[in-house]
């Protein structure tokens, strides 16, 4: 069975916000909420770059692991969703995600937290596939209808990337490979910087 995986291209990102206008059109999102946005990082400066950022659909999601209710499942593709019949918005998923997944509408003079709503992979809920109360609650299923998310397919350059997280993957790699940056693109001299001219000294003692 494939497991659902984004990624986000950040070589080919734009800043055009083509995925947030088709998440928030294909689900008709309440205002405030933002199930996927674009960030950038270094704004103005040589070498900015940007990424769409969503709930990445963990393997090991700390939301699940957080959550007093139990209110979130993983189905059989991998993909992270929640009941909102059970959350009682609490916000401690939002605390737990690294990606800021969680969102919160606001009801009422005082700003009371609603119901949390976070990206489905266009995979609905817990309600029967393509029900009128699945499409109010989470917005259409896609994946049930055998599409990608409406966020990937409406991406111009091709920068974001979802579905079987094999296949995305390989693209990456190729694109990567392609780039001349091998390994590197995710390794320790992205991650600490490149060594000075002639390599870092051996501390005494060791092997070169």
């Amino acid at each position: 069975m494939a497991r659902m995986k984004f990624i986000c291209d950040a070589e080919r990102c734009i800043e055009c916000n083509g995925c947030v206008t088709a998440c928030k059109a294909e689900h008709d999102v309440p205002w405030g909420v933002n199930r996927r946005r674009v960030v950038t990082l270094n704004d103005g400066v040589p070498g900015e770059r940007s990424i769409s950022v969503a709930c990445m659909h963990c393997s090991d999601a700390p939301c699940m692991a957080v959550c007093p209710v139990d209110c979130f499942y993983r189905t059989d593709e991998g993909v992270v969703l929640h009941d909102k019949d059970t959350c009682i918005g609490c916000g401690y998923c939002s605390y737990a995600c690294p990606f800021g997944a969680p969102q919160f509408p606001t009801n009422g003079t005082f700003g009371l937290r609603g119901k949390m709503d976070k990206c489905t992979f266009c995979a609905g809920g817990p309600e029967a596939n393509g029900s009128e109360a699945e499409n109010e609650k989470y917005g259409r299923n896609r994946l049930s209808e055998g599409k990608l998310p409406a966020c990937a397919e409406m991406c111009s350059t091709k920068a974001l990337l979802g579905g079987d997280g094999d296949v995305v993957a390989d693209i990456f790699r190729t694109r990567v490979l392609h780039r001349g940056k091998g390994s590197e693109v995710w390794g320790w001299g992205t991650a600490y910087g490149q060594p000075a001219q002639g390599g870092a000294k051996p501390a005494e003692g060791t092997k070169s």
